[in-house]
């Protein structure tokens, strides 16, 4: 039996995210084209008779405007610690740039002694002709000697399940670090914070996704029915406005698209109400930050 834990690190916005769904074969993580989407570390575990593999999924690497930022790039940096294996992930459609070369000085520093292997995950191959993505895997193999180079698209499968198996080929003998029935270890409250904050960042676009964060007031569970209130928390009464639409019209679309969702991830009928309220600056609330969980 194998099991070991992988940190999944990279840039915003590179598909990490979306890889952790994919492995899965759940989503539990949730995604955007807005960079910056993942916050908080998520867990997901990935269950196979010779293996467990307990991934890490993390907030894209980048330079921090915000206390809240700050606090996104030191869970990435911390998951890296104590990981039996890295996952880097960059994307082929693009020469690596300044981004992509400070997440791996990051990793050189994490796996610079030779002890926590490393593989580079090039992501969106899909899009990529063979020609251009051989010179892409040589500039990076310059930066850092790899335990694999896997190209692959997380967005359609391809080359996941080899990842897999190559993961498993890696990973140190052990039992099993959580139970069968375990896919994450998320809780639903903040399983349906997350879903409605996607589908915020899916409904609005300029600066609203940065300045939403989203907070559970109630989650009651009835038998087959959990009733959930939950906040939707902005900087400013103009992003207020903006959530909320005119005639309330964007905000109920919110509700019912995050509804609709945490039926399918739960199994069970969703009453959801949803207040929008403006907090000031609350990404720089050292308490704020740490009552939503950041």
């Amino acid at each position: 039996m194998k099991s070991g834990t992988v940190a999944i690190i990279g840039r915003p916005n590179v598909g990490k995210s979306t890889l952790l769904n994919a492995l899965l074969g759940e989503k539990i993580a949730i995604i955007s084209d807005t960079p910056q989407t993942t916050r908080t570390r998520i867990l997901g575990v990935l269950h196979r008779e010779d293996a467990q593999i307990v991934l890490l999924d993390t907030p894209g690497l980048h330079k921090p405007e915000y206390q809240l930022n700050r606090r996104m790039v030191r869970t990435a940096l911390g998951t890296m610690e104590g990981a039996d294996l890295l996952y880097v992930m960059v994307e082929g459609t693009a020469a690596p740039g300044a981004g992509d070369r400070f997440v791996i000085q990051r990793v050189r520093e994490a796996a610079g002694s030779g002890e926590c292997p490393a593989f580079l995950l090039i992501n969106k191959v899909d899009l990529v002709s063979k020609p251009r993505l051989l010179p892409l895997i040589a500039s990076y193999s310059q930066m850092l000697r790899w335990t694999e180079v896997v190209p692959l698209s997380a967005k359609t499968g391809l080359n996941v399940d080899r990842l897999v198996d190559l993961t498993v080929a890696v990973l140190p003998e052990g039992d099993a670090l959580y139970g069968e029935d375990v896919i994450t270890d998320q809780p639903m409250r903040t399983l349906a914070a997350e879903l409605i904050r996607e589908k915020i960042l899916q409904k609005t676009r300029e600066e609203i996704p940065y300045a939403v964060a989203v907070e559970i007031d109630r989650f009651q569970e009835e038998g087959r029915l959990a009733r959930i209130a939950a906040s939707v928390l902005v900087e400013k009464e103009s992003q207020k406005a903006i959530v909320i639409g005119k005639h309330g019209d964007r905000l109920k679309a919110i509700g019912t698209y995050a509804r609709i969702e945490m039926e399918q991830l739960f199994g069970m009928k969703v009453f959801l109400e949803l207040w929008v309220k403006v907090r000031p600056s609350w990404r720089e609330d050292e308490q704020a930050l740490t009552a939503l969980g950041y």
